[in-house]
């Protein structure tokens, strides 16, 4: 199912009624929204946070919209670009404030249904793809998780990004390899 056969129900369901419209956009775009916070805050309840502000945030300025601003939006990038900024914030305010105490770490929750194995497995992958993306300048992280964990194409990256296509690809090229000369065992 490409967006655009997503998109049209959810934009016309909005119109319709915002609430029952705004249940079905988040039940369309939780998980690419959830995916895409993760890779870039690198931690799971950080995602769950930004996740969370993303979607009331998302709630708000719909409540505010014109049906006809409405049923011109494209929710995907729009979900993205909120995202992204959410995450820019958090991260630039992170800088201006001391780190708290250092806490011990504490798991993040597992899900009851997962193998165990397939669950430490997953976990360890995750925390070494987070300290990877973590090396990486802000627009080159965020490029890059977007094209390559919310499956987003360059137009919509550029959207987002306020860039030209030209240089989201360059971004995400650039992240890429990086990525591959951090990456442990890869040939440099």
């Amino acid at each position: 199912m490409t967006d655009t056969d997503t998109r049209l129900p959810i934009v016309a369901a909005l119109t319709e009624d915002l609430d029952t419209g705004f249940v079905a956009l988040f039940d369309a775009y939780r998980d690419l929204v959830f995916s895409a916070a993760l890779r870039l805050c690198g931690r799971w309840a950080d995602a769950e946070d930004l996740t969370a502000e993303a979607f009331l945030r998302a709630y708000r300025a719909l409540a505010g919209y014109e049906p006809q601003r409405i049923e011109s939006l494209r929710p995907r990038p729009w979900l993205m670009t909120i995202v992204a900024n959410l995450w820019r914030n958090t991260a630039r305010s992170a800088a201006r404030h001391p780190p708290p105490a250092p806490l011990e770490a504490a798991p993040e929750a597992a899900d009851p249904a997962e193998p165990t194995e397939q669950a430490a497995e997953r976990s360890e992958t995750g925390r070494e793809l987070a300290a990877l993306l973590g090396e990486l300048p802000e627009e080159q992280r965020l490029a890059v998780v977007l094209r390559h964990v919310a499956d987003l194409p360059i137009a919509e990256i550029a959207t987002i990004l306020g860039a030209p296509e030209g240089t989201v690809k360059s971004h995400i090229s650039r992240g890429l390899k990086r990525l591959r000369l951090l990456y442990p065992g890869s040939s440099r």
